[in-house]
């Protein structure tokens, strides 16, 4: 393969966001779109050029004894900061990082073919479509990464797009708001993931992926059994480069920016926050599978963390009333599975010799999985949002007479993740929980409870929107189902939703050249499967038609209902401890220090050198004759001093 297209690949978005950034307000709004879809149309064909080439053409270069190699397109310096460190610019292409530019290359255009109909009449249309580019070919050069240090410049560059994106609506103080909170919360994360790179790089002199991941028992040597407060180095340095990953994909305590995120457009929404960005932390994950495969405390932390950060996640989206916080809780919860799916991946042997690639294949299986089906949830409550003009469900209710391609599609995506089959989710989520199963059965009966809260609530949506009683307000305003910009990516996206899980996608994303094949363990389907049908049964029972069971179940549980629906008050937690404690007392008594020490201190010294130098002008008087005198007094004092010393 030559070097022409993967370039093309970053090149087109970055060109369409010069382009269309610069000279967009000279362009009408229909040429700055049609020119953000042909580009973004043209870099997925070359995406999907690339990724079929590397599974199917059989090239010499990418299978070496029939196992899949991971194969440097390019790789050219950068940065030498000695001989060994040296920092380069290239494109990686193995398993993860060819299906990665499938999903992302697939998603952003159906986002901006969606965003043609649902973003037409706002204002900064040709700004939008330059964000949406700028964000592309961040996302892409962080997937294509040769080395820890690409990818991390790549990864701030998606921050700054989401940042940007988040705040589009930069006239509404909540949209403002929670783009620079979504920017300050990943940015401490990322310092931790800083931290991780230069602890893990000063011992193993190299940020390339290939030499960390070739040979993980090597960088574990490397580190001479090095030990800081109980912990070896190398599981400091893990960890902390997965501090990077919690932040991006908003796992526990840093996960309060995401659901704030949907201040920003709907369509943004199914991009950065369904899709692609808050991936970034389990490609980050899978990207160092290896290295972290050989610390089995990293691998204990990631789990328990994607454990509970889903379940939390799970019980909250059970009780919002806005559709775009229900998916967004829906999203940490569904990363949070693919990052307990690689944590289990383990196989728990002495030294780490032997993986178990199940886990990872299965948590990268859903990572494609969901992409598809998150993002049509996503773009189907933005074509819900335009029908109605308002995000609350209880303004809502019976659409699916009014909007039949939106309640088919939407259907769809509820029955993926609920992990029905024959819908995507199904296949995906089966092998997750099966991994976890092999690893610790408490894993798999805590994930599987996960998995039945979320049919729940997924389907607590859909029946609050399409069955639940008709606003009176339709009578009025009679809601329709989107252009045809918008109705297209649902039916496609629904499409995919429908056959992804047929794919054999264990046979083409490897692990150490072994495949997998989907097959499914009937005790785990078959539980999977009852839970999930026993969820959407409540679901029905419950929310299908307008009745009493759910303020009855709100009544009977008032305290557990109020703190969920608050999201556990982790909002409230930082800012007490932010405004409360950080700023009202630790702030507020070094400033106290600050003006009473230090600045009294030093305005004591100015008092006293004024006072003296006032008390002293006269010495620079201008009289010579005084002059003389004093250094007649001068030298008589020398003279005395000098004689004193020598006695």
């Amino acid at each position: 393969m030559g070097i022409t297209l993967p370039i093309l690949i970053l090149a087109m978005p970055f060109f369409m966001f010069l382009l269309l950034g610069l000279g967009g307000v000279k362009m009408s709004r229909k040429v700055a779109g049609v020119l953000g879809i042909l580009g973004m149309g043209t870099t997925m064909t070359l995406a999907y050029i690339v990724a079929f080439t590397y599974f199917f053409s059989g090239d010499a270069a990418f299978i070496i004894d029939g196992v899949r190699q991971q194969f440097q397109v390019f790789d050219v310096t950068w940065l030498a900061f000695t001989e060994r460190l040296v920092v380069k610019i290239g494109f990686l292409l193995d398993p993860i990082s060819a299906m990665m530019l499938v999903v992302i290359t697939t998603i952003s255009f159906m986002v901006h073919l969606y965003s043609w109909g649902y973003m037409e009449s706002e204002r900064g249309f040709q700004r939008y479509y330059a964000f949406l580019n700028l964000f592309s070919f961040s996302m892409l050069g962080l997937v294509v990464a040769t080395n820890i240090f690409q990818m991390y410049i790549f990864w701030e560059l998606v921050g700054v797009s989401s940042f940007l994106l988040i705040g589009f609506f930069y006239r509404l103080p909540s949209a403002v708001s929670a783009s620079k909170k979504a920017f300050i919360v990943t940015r401490f994360a990322d310092l931790g993931f800083l931290l991780g790179i230069l602890t893990l790089t000063f011992f193993t002199d190299t940020f390339n992926f290939v030499d960390m991941t070739s040979n993980p028992m090597n960088v574990l040597a490397q580190t001479g059994g090095a030990t800081f407060m109980g912990a070896s180095v190398l599981t400091w340095a893990m960890v902390l480069i997965f501090t990077g990953g919690m932040g991006k994909s908003a796992m526990l305590p840093l996960h309060i920016w995401l659901p704030d995120a949907m201040e920003g457009p709907t369509p943004v929404s199914a991009l950065i926050h369904a899709a692609t960005m808050v991936v970034a932390g389990v490609y980050l994950v899978a990207r160092m599978f290896p290295v972290y495969c050989v610390v089995e405390a990293s691998m204990t932390f990631i789990t328990v963390v994607g454990a509970i950060t889903a379940f939390y996640a799970a019980v909250v989206a059970c009780t919002q009333i806005d559709i775009k916080r229900v998916l967004a809780f829906s999203t940490i919860s569904q990363i949070a599975f693919m990052m307990v799916s690689l944590g289990v991946a383990r196989d728990g042997m002495p030294g780490g010799e032997h993986y178990s690639g199940l886990g990872y294949m299965a948590g990268m299986f859903h990572l494609f999985t969901h992409a598809m089906f998150k993002a049509l949830l996503f773009l189907g409550a933005g074509a819900l949002i335009h029908a109605v003009h308002s995000n609350d469900y209880t303004k809502m209710g019976g659409l699916r007479k009014y909007m039949p391609i939106t309640h088919w599609t939407f259907l769809i995506g509820c029955l993926a993740i609920a992990g029905i089959p024959p819908f995507s989710g199904f296949f995906s989520k089966d092998e997750m929980l099966a991994a976890m199963f092999n690893n610790n059965w408490i894993w798999g009966a805590w994930m599987t409870m996960v998995a039945g809260l979320t049919a729940f609530y997924m389907f607590r949506l859909y029946f609050l929107i399409f069955w639940w009683e008709e606003n009176p307000n339709y009578k009025h305003h009679r809601p329709h189902d989107a252009p045809w910009q918008m109705s297209l990516p649902l039916i496609i996206l629904a499409a995919v939703s429908v056959v992804a899980g047929f794919i054999p996608f264990g046979e083409l994303v490897t692990w150490n050249g072994v495949s997998y094949h989907i097959h499914l363990e009937a005790p785990v389907a078959v539980t999977s499967i009852i839970v999930a049908l026993c969820a959407i049964a409540l679901a029905a029972k419950m929310y299908m038609r307008k009745n009493t069971l759910p303020e009855k179940f709100r009544k009977a549980m008032p305290g557990l209902w109020t703190a969920a629906h608050h999201r556990f008050y982790w909002d409230e937690l930082y800012i007490f401890i932010t405004h409360k404690i950080i700023f009202g007392i630790i702030c507020s008594a070094i400033a106290w220090f600050d003006r009473h020490v230090i600045d009294a201190t030093m305005d004591g010294f100015a008092k006293v050198t004024q006072k003296v130098s006032f008390a002293i002008r006269g010495l620079q008087g201008g009289n010579v004759q005084a002059y003389v005198l004093w250094y007649f007094f001068g030298a008589v004092a020398l003279a005395l001093i000098t004689w004193i010393c020598l006695l």
